[in-house]
């Protein structure tokens, strides 16, 4: 499965040793792929910079095991997004430039409306959901966090 990463993900990843980041070994150690654009990046590396700057170090091993795209990539002109703000719009048309079928987003503020729904191919998961839709799909509740 192709799984598009967002920023809030990566930053959850880098700062804590916690299920965000067990959640993102296991994907990759199933042979997942995990993407992410230079949008998410940037503003992962923002955030990091201004409340943990030590988890930095952290998000760049990270990254080296990801799949990256060097800039964001447009996806096709999503209209039935008017719930999400348009800030958040790149992250879902990057999603779907990649041919993800999964945009995992701890950011339930603007996404939440959106968890469990498909948007061009992209269903936008919380990263629990996404956790118990893998295990589920494996057959083993304890395949992922």
């Amino acid at each position: 499965m192709r799984v598009f990463l967002d920023a809030n993900v990566l930053f959850s990843a880098a700062k804590s040793d916690g299920a965000v980041r067990e959640l993102l070994r296991r994907l990759l150690e199933a042979g997942h792929e995990c993407w992410v654009d230079d949008y998410v990046v940037i503003e992962a590396r923002r955030n990091l910079a201004r409340k943990g700057a030590g988890a930095l170090a952290v998000l760049d091993t990270l990254l080296a095991g990801l799949h990256q795209a060097t800039a964001s990539v447009p996806g096709p002109r999503v209209t039935d997004v008017q719930w999400l703000p348009e800030k958040d719009r790149p992250v879902l048309a990057a999603a779907i430039g990649l041919k993800c079928e999964a945009l995992v987003t701890g950011d339930r503020t603007h996404f939440g409306v959106g968890y469990g729904r498909s948007f061009g191919g992209v269903t936008v998961h919380s990263p629990r959901s996404l956790a118990e839709a893998l295990a589920a799909t494996l057959g083993d509740a304890g395949a992922v966090p």
